[in-house]
C-alpha cells in the first residue's frame, strides 16, 4: 500500500477526478438514461402512471446531469490530450452516435411534454425518446470495453495503415465491449427503478417499480457473469486484475455486500437504504475497472503518467475545477434537496 501511495501524483489525482465526474454522471445520468428503459417497457393497467412518474422524476433535473459528462470530457481533453485525440479518432463511430442519442434524447423528451397529440406527435417522441435512452447507454458502456479490451491502442497505432473496419469498427464491435454495453445498460435499468420506487407516493406504482428493480438485479448478474467470462479473452488485463488483484477479494465483497444490501431493501421496502446500496453497488463496479487497468488509461500502450500534459497544465486546470465546484456542487445540492424525493 505504501508503494501505491508512493507512486500517486498531480497525474493521478488528476485522472481519480475524472473518474469520480464518471461516477456521478453514472448515478445520476446513468438513472435518467434507465429512466427512458422503463419508458419503453412500460405496462400493464398503470402504463400512463408509470410513463408519467417517469417523466415528473427526470423533468426537474435530467439536463443538469450532462455537467458531470461535460466535466469529464473537458478534463480529458485538457489532462490528457493524446487520450482524447485517440478515442475521438479510433471510437468516432460510437462517439458519435452516442452524443447523437443524447441530444435525440433530450429533444424528443421536451417535444414528448410539450407537443401535441396531432397525428400522434407525443407518442412518437415518445418512442424515440425511449429508444435513444436505451442505445445511448449501450453505446457508453461499448467505448469502456473498447479501451479496456486493448484494441484501441492496437487500432491507434495501425490508423494509416490498415483497412477503415479493422481500425473504426472492429475494436468496438466485438463480444466484449457489447457484452460491457449490455451490462451498463441493465446496470442504469436497475438504478432507475430503485430511484422511480423511492419516488412514488402510490403504492401500486412503487410496488411496479420495486419489480421492475427486483427484475433488473437478476439481469445485472446474469450480465456481469458473461462480461467477466468474455473479459478473459477480449480484455485479459482487467480480467486479470478483478480476479487477481490483491484488492479483488476486497471489491468483490464490497460489491456483493451493496448488491445484497439492495436486494433485501427492496424485498423490504425500504427504499432510502435500496437506493444508498444501488448506488454503492453500481460505484464499486466503475472503480473495479478502473483499479483493474490501472496504471494503464489506455491499455496496454498509455499510462496516465505518459499520457499527462505538462504539470502546469495540470496544475491550472485543478484551479479552475476548484473554482468551478465551489459554485457548481451548492448549485445542485439546492437542486436536488428541492426536487429529489426525501429517502423512506
Amino acid at each position: 500500500m505504501s508503494g501505491f501511495l508512493a507512486s500517486i501524483g498531480l497525474p493521478e489525482i488528476v485522472a481519480g477526478l475524472i473518474v469520480l465526474a464518471l461516477n456521478a454522471y453514472v448515478l445520476m445520468g446513468g438513472a435518467d438514461f434507465g429512466g427512458g428503459v422503463w419508458d419503453l417497457l412500460a405496462g400493464g393497467p398503470r402504463r400512463k402512471e408509470q410513463r408519467e412518474h417517469i417523466a415528473s422524476s427526470i423533468a426537474p433535473i435530467w439536463e443538469a446531469n450532462h455537467v458531470w459528462l461535460i466535466i469529464v470530457v473537458v478534463m480529458l481533453f485538457t489532462a490528457f490530450p493524446i487520450v482524447y485525440a485517440t478515442l475521438a479518432t479510433v471510437l468516432h463511430i460510437p462517439l458519435l452516435v452516442m452524443l447523437v442519442g443524447i441530444v435525440l434524447r433530450g429533444s424528443a423528451f421536451v417535444f414528448r411534454s410539450y407537443g401535441g397529440e396531432k397525428y400522434g406527435g407525443r407518442r412518437g417522441w415518445g418512442l424515440a425518446f425511449a429508444v435513444a435512452s436505451t442505445v445511448t447507454p449501450i453505446l457508453l458502456g461499448v467505448i469502456i470495453g473498447a479501451v479496456a479490451s486493448g484494441d484501441v491502442a492496437a487500432a491507434a497505432a495501425r490508423v494509416g495503415h490498415a483497412s477503415f473496419v479493422d481500425v473504426f469498427v472492429i475494436p468496438w464491435l466485438a463480444p466484449f465491449p457489447i457484452a460491457v454495453g449490455l451490462f451498463a445498460l441493465a446496470l442504469f435499468a436497475f438504478l432507475a427503478a430503485v430511484y422511480l420506487a423511492l419516488g412514488a407516493t402510490d403504492p401500486e406504482l412503487q410496488n411496479d417499480f420495486r419489480r421492475r428493480a427486483l427484475g433488473a438485479a437478476a439481469v445485472v448478474f446474469v450480465l456481469a457473469i458473461i462480461a467477466l467470462l468474455v473479459a478473459r479473452s477480449g480484455a485479459p488485463i482487467v480480467a486479470e486484475g478483478v480476479t487477481g488483484a490483491p484488492w479483488a477479494i476486497a471489491l468483490h465483497l464490497c460489491t456483493g455486500a451493496a448488491a445484497v444490501t439492495a436486494i433485501l431493501a427492496l424485498w423490504t421496502r425500504r427504499y432510502g437504504l435500496a437506493r444508498i446500496a444501488a448506488a454503492g453497488q453500481v460505484s464499486f463496479i466503475l472503480w473495479g475497472w478502473v483499479l483493474a487497468q490501472y496504471p494503464f488509461v489506455i491499455p496496454p500502450a498509455l499510462t496516465i503518467r505518459q499520457a499527462a500534459a505538462p504539470p502546469v497544465t495540470l496544475e491550472l486546470l485543478l484551479i479552475g475545477l476548484a473554482a468551478g465546484a465551489a459554485i457548481l456542487i451548492p448549485s445542485l445540492r439546492y437542486l436536488f434537496k428541492t426536487f429529489a424525493p426525501a429517502a423512506k
